[in-house]
């Protein structure tokens, strides 16, 4: 594992650090917005008093903490592999390139020693997963591997009422900042409760520290509503959410490639609309992630 000298020294002495997805460059956003994109999270991380990690795997290593040179490649590059738990010892073994999702993001950053990672929105429970079992790995993940995740909540796209059930399951505190409901990525709020109210990102390291503490293994998630003047009309947006998912359903698109080919039609169904609220959540994460980090690295002393 590569980790870059600035992040290695922050990690060693107990500053700040922010670690961030690669699968948003290469399967999230058309080039040149992806790297764009990409580097204005960390822009706005620094801003914010911390130090961005970037995180995917080039040629087998994983790269903790990418060269904006390395993200303007993951950018341009074709055949990224989109890389989950599952996939991880694969792309390392065959010495390829690897775009992480949630899940290998979380797995890379706790192993380089990382608290805090800054995302778009969470995989969850897909729509008809009654049938099809569809859930994503983010979930267990949760779970399990002891990382802080800051999102807009789970993408819209998902059963977020069975999201919800499964990280009860899971042990997952699911926290919403300055709101008692679940933000729903694109919008602001849904009708599902959160387990606790957050006010400020000190409460945030406060909660994280005493799960540590308290050897709770898995992570917190934090759902940060989208700002105010992008949050988008929920009848909207869930009536093209429905429409992209029936053009799915009968493409046959499935496994992976779901989450893509969504937020892509939905970008073509709303003219852009959506890519733009979904990089202005990102940003908005982005500085919460920053503030939250300092105020754990001040509880760790």
């Amino acid at each position: 594992m590569k980790i870059n000298p600035e992040v290695f020294d922050a990690i060693k002495n107990n500053k700040p650090v922010v670690a961030l997805e690669s699968t948003i460059i290469s399967h999230g956003m058309p080039y040149p917005k992806n790297v764009a994109c990409a580097l204005e999270v960390e822009k706005v991380i620094r801003e914010n008093g911390a130090i961005p990690a970037t995180i995917g795997i080039i040629n087998g290593e994983p790269i903790i903490g990418m060269t904006n040179d390395e993200i303007e490649e993951f950018g341009k590059r074709k055949g990224i592999i989109k890389c989950s738990r599952r996939d991880l010892p694969i792309i390392i073994s065959e010495k390829e390139w690897g775009a992480t999702t949630v899940s290998a993001t979380m797995i890379l950053a706790n192993l380089a020693g990382i608290e805090f990672f800054v995302t778009g929105g969470i995989g969850g429970v897909h729509r008809g997963a009654q049938e099809t079992f569809d859930i994503s790995a983010d979930l267990d993940e949760l779970g399990r591997t002891n990382v802080t995740v800051i999102c807009a909540g789970p993408k819209a796209i998902l059963d977020l009422n069975l999201t919800m059930e499964y990280l009860e399951t899971k042990g997952v505190p699911v926290l919403a900042y300055n709101s008692d409901k679940l933000p729903a990525f694109f919008t602001r709020t849904s009708d599902l409760n959160v387990d606790y109210n957050v006010k400020n990102p000190a409460e945030i390291a406060s909660i994280v520290k005493n799960k540590r503490d308290y050897k709770l293994d898995g992570g917190v998630l934090v759902c940060n509503p989208i700002p105010e003047d992008y949050s988008m009309d929920p009848n909207y947006i869930n009536k093209e959410i429905d429409k992209a998912i029936d053009e799915m359903n009968k493409l046959g698109i499935k496994g992976k490639e779901e989450t893509p080919f969504l937020l892509s039609k939905i970008v073509e169904l709303t003219n852009g609309k959506s890519l733009e609220a979904n990089i202005k959540l990102i940003l908005n994460n982005a500085a919460l992630g920053a503030k939250a980090a300092i105020e754990y690295c001040k509880l760790r002393g």
